[in-house]
C-alpha cells in the first residue's frame, strides 16, 4: 500500500505512542479526583499543557483541551459568537472553509439570528484582503478564515487578514488543523484571537485537539456537565491522547523546515509523473502559496470516484475533493467556491505526502496513476465511440 492521504489522517508516531502508554496502563486516575491517582493523571495534562504552550507560543491558560478539530471550530466559532453578541450580530466567514466551521456559521445564522457573509476567494482560492476590508462593518463581531485549506493547501495571507481585523476590532478565528507542523505557528504574535488544531493530524493520536483562546476572551461553553478547563469545555480530560499530543507535536516540529523541503520536492516529482502522461490534468489552488505536501490535480473528462476506486484497486489511498451524499458524488465546495466548473470540481483528486513517504513510493505512484489513467481514458473514448455507433 502507498499512503497518499496525510491531509486526512497521519500515521501515530512512536514518541506520541510511549507518552501514552503510562496514562493507559499506570496512571488511569480521573484528572479531576483529589486523590494520589487523580493527582498523577492532572500532573500529565498539566505537563502536556506546559509544553503545548511552549511549542505554540502561547500561555498554558490560553489551551483547551477538546475531542479534535471539529470541536475546536464550533466551540470557538458557537462560543466567541454568543458571548460577544451585544456588541453586533454580523459574522464573517472563508466560503472554503471546514464544513465544521461552516456549518456552525450556518447555524448561528438561520436558528440564532446572526448575519453571516461568506467571503469570496479568487481562482486560486486565496482572499483578496480588500475583500475581508469591504466586508468588515461596525457590528461585526468574529471572522474565521483557515490558514491552510485541508483540500487545496491554499495558505491565506493571514497576517494582512489579522492586521485588518485588529484595526476595526473584530475577533479572528483561525483553522489551523492542516497547518500546524507544517508553518511556522506562534500564537501571540499572530493576533489571532482563538485558533483550532487536532492531533491527528501530525502524528498524534485521534480524539484529542485543542483550542488557543486569547488570555481575556470570554466565550460561552458549547456543552455542559462540568467546569473542565476553566469552565470552557466540560467533560473528563482525555488523558492518554492529550500526553500523546504534545509528544507528537514536539516530534513533528523537531525538523519542521527540512522536512517541509522534502515533501515539497516529493510533491513536485509526483506532479511531473501525472503531467507527462496526462497534460491534460491540472493543478487545483494556488502553486506557490501552499502548504508543501498538497497537491490537488483534475482529470478532466473522468470521475474523481472512478480514479480512486481505481487507483484503490492498485494499493493507492489518496481522496476525492468531492463527499458522498446519500449515494450521489457532490463536487467540492471548495473548487465550485474557486470558480472551477462542476465537471473539473467533480473529477478533482487529493494526493497529500507525510513523514513517512518515500522517493521510491512517489515514482511507484507515478508509475501507477499514469497507467491507470490511460485505462480510464482509454475506457471513456471506447464508450463513446460506442455511443456514437449506436446513435
Amino acid at each position: 500500500m502507498i499512503y497518499l492521504d496525510y491531509n486526512a489522517t497521519t500515521p501515530i508516531c512512536a514518541p506520541a505512542l510511549e507518552a501514552m502508554q503510562p496514562f493507559l496502563e499506570r496512571h488511569y486516575g480521573n484528572p479531576s479526583s483529589v486523590h494520589a491517582a487523580g493527582r498523577e493523571a492532572r500532573a500529565g495534562v498539566d505537563d502536556a499543557r506546559d509544553r503545548l504552550a511552549v511549542l505554540l507560543g502561547a500561555k498554558p491558560h490560553e489551551l483547551v483541551f477538546t475531542s479534535g478539530g471539529t470541536e475546536s471550530n464550533n466551540l470557538a466559532v458557537l462560543g466567541l459568537a454568543r458571548a460577544h453578541r451585544d456588541r453586533g450580530r454580523h459574522l464573517i466567514c472563508a466560503s472554503v472553509e471546514h464544513h465544521a466551521v461552516l456549518h456552525a456559521f450556518a447555524h448561528l445564522g438561520k436558528r440564532e439570528a446572526f448575519e453571516v457573509t461568506f467571503l469570496p476567494v479568487g481562482d486560486r482560492g486565496r482572499i483578496n484582503p480588500d475583500e475581508l476590508k469591504r466586508a468588515i462593518r461596525d457590528d461585526t463581531i468574529l471572522v474565521s478564515i483557515m490558514t491552510a485549506n485541508n483540500e487545496t493547501g491554499v495558505l491565506q495571507p493571514m497576517e494582512e487578514l489579522a492586521d485588518l481585523c485588529e484595526d476595526r476590532g473584530v475577533l479572528l478565528h483561525s483553522d489551523m488543523v492542516q497547518s500546524f507542523g507544517k508553518v511556522e505557528t506562534r500564537l501571540i504574535e499572530s493576533g489571532l484571537a482563538a485558533a483550532s488544531f487536532a492531533a491527528h493530524k501530525f502524528h498524534g493520536p485521534k480524539g484529542a485537539g485543542l483550542l488557543y483562546l486569547r488570555a481575556g476572551l470570554p466565550i460561552e461553553a458549547a456543552q455542559f456537565g462540568g467546569a473542565h478547563e476553566n469552565q470552557r469545555r466540560p467533560g473528563t480530560e482525555n488523558v492518554p491522547a492529550i500526553a500523546g499530543m504534545a509528544a507528537a507535536a514536539e516530534w513533528v516540529l523537531r525538523d519542521r523546515a527540512g522536512e517541509q523541503d522534502r515533501e515539497r520536492a516529493l510533491r513536485d516529482r509526483l506532479w511531473n509523473h501525472i503531467a507527462g502522461p496526462f497534460p491534460s490534468a491540472t493543478q487545483n489552488g494556488d502553486t506557490t502559496h501552499r502548504l508543501a505536501n498538497t497537491l490537488n490535480v483534475s482529470f478532466a473528462g473522468l470521475s474523481s470516484e472512478t480514479i480512486l476506486m481505481a487507483l484503490d484497486l492498485e494499493g493507492i489511498c489518496a481522496s476525492s475533493g468531492s463527499a458522498c451524499m446519500v449515494g450521489s458524488v457532490v463536487a467540492s465546495h471548495v473548487l465550485l467556491a474557486m470558480g472551477l466548473p462542476a465537471s473539473l470540481a467533480s473529477s478533482a483528486v487529493r494526493f497529500s505526502l507525510g513523514q513517512e513517504t518515500t522517493e521510491e513510493e512517489v515514482d511507484r505512484a507515478g508509475d501507477i496513476i499514469a497507467r491507470v489513467m490511460d485505462r480510464l481514458s482509454s475506457a471513456r473514448s471506447s464508450a463513446r465511440t460506442e455511443a456514437y455507433a449506436v446513435v
